[in-house]
């Protein structure tokens, strides 16, 4: 029994280790078990009234935890399923505060500091350092949100008269850390601006 009882407690030190979420539900739910076990054992040895107590929690504990592993499967799956224009900004609609922009109008410069980010409604956006178009439906800024020093990356001019919301970066960072979904929603966008902007380096050195 008390063999047992180091098993289940080594489970709980190691879970301790883990750095995301599902190996610790693993670990959680094998130390449940493990647990659990523990407390029958004191059945046949008579000291079950003592261990009592640790039955019922793990007994509790147990669903949660296979609960919260089948949540976070499935919510990875749908990560997975989904494509970038699965409309992830909705997340940041509600959050948003609308503003209609004149022609010209700079919506900001390169190394102003990052915070804020945009969603085009209406008009084009130009990024001059990339001579680059960002059409209705595109969101920008959301790279100065982790470069180095939190600056911006390029400028953007309105190209003709917008219609944009913008949201602050704390909000952004906070849905970010709390909604897997949302953040791989903005790790597809870096990484399509990484790879377009990887593709006019070619083109332009292929040109020269």
């Amino acid at each position: 029994m008390q063999i047992v009882a180091w098993v289940a407690s080594v489970f709980v030190f190691f879970s301790f280790f883990m750095k995301t979420m599902i190996p610790l539900r693993i670990i959680a739910i094998v130390s449940n078990v493990t647990f659990i076990g523990y407390a029958l054992l004191g059945i046949p040895l008579g000291v079950f009234d003592k261990v009592y107590p640790i039955l019922v929690l793990h007994a509790l504990l147990l669903p949660l935890n296979i609960l919260r592993l089948r949540q976070m499967k499935e919510l990875i799956r749908k990560v997975h399923e989904a494509d970038a224009g699965d409309a992830s900004i909705d997340y940041l609609i509600p959050y948003m505060k609308k503003k209609e922009l004149p022609k010209d109008e700079v919506l900001f410069r390169k190394n102003d500091p990052s915070d804020l980010v945009f969603f085009i409604q209406k008009g084009r956006i130009y990024l001059p350092e990339f001579d680059k178009h960002l059409e209705p439906g595109s969101v920008l800024g959301e790279v100065g949100l982790f470069a180095p020093g939190n600056v911006r990356t390029a400028t953007a001019i309105c190209a003709e008269d917008c219609v944009i919301y913008q949201v602050h970066r704390e909000k952004v960072l906070e849905l970010y850390y709390q909604n897997p979904k949302f953040g791989f929603f903005l790790i597809q966008q870096m990484s399509r601006l990484v790879q377009e902007n990887a593709q006019a380096r070619i083109a332009q050195a292929e040109a020269q």
